[in-house]
C-alpha cells in the first residue's frame, strides 16, 4: 500500500503516527535501524517532527510520531532510498506485514 494514496485529500500538513511490533528476539535489532532512521529523517528540509518511542509495559511495540511541512515533503520522505531500505530490513523482524499508519488531523 503506498502512503500516498491513503493521506487524507486536502491535508496541508501531513501529521500522523507508525505502530509496529517486534517478533521476539528483534526488539532491539528494530530499534537499532529505526535510531538510524531517524537520524537521517531529521535532516529532510520538510520533516518538521520525527520522534521515535519504544513502549515501557510492551517493550516489543514501537510508536513513531511524523509531522511534515506540506505533501511534497512527505512524497519526498517516501521516496528516500534510506527509507525503501529500513522498510525492506524492518519487514522480517516485525509482526505486522508493515508499518501500520494512522493519520491525525490538528483540531
Amino acid at each position: 500500500m503506498d502512503p500516498l494514496t491513503i493521506m487524507p485529500a486536502g491535508q496541508d500538513r501531513p501529521v500522523l503516527y507508525a505502530e509496529f511490533t517486534a517478533l521476539p528476539g528483534n526488539a532491539d535489532i528494530v530499534q537499532s535501524l529505526l535510531k538510524d532512521l531517524a537520524q537521517q529523517v531529521r535532516q529532510e528540509p520538510g520533516n518538521v517532527l520525527f520522534v521515535t518511542h519504544r513502549e515501557t509495559e510492551r517493550p516489543e511495540r514501537f510508536f513513531v510520531y511524523e509531522e511534515y511541512a506540506d505533501a511534497a515533503a512527505f512524497e519526498a520522505h517516501i521516496n528516500a532510498s534510506y527509507g525503501a531500505k529500513f522498510n525492506q530490513a524492518l519487514g522480517p523482524l516485525i509482526v505486522e506485514d508493515r508499518s501500520q499508519l494512522t493519520w491525525l488531523n490538528p483540531l
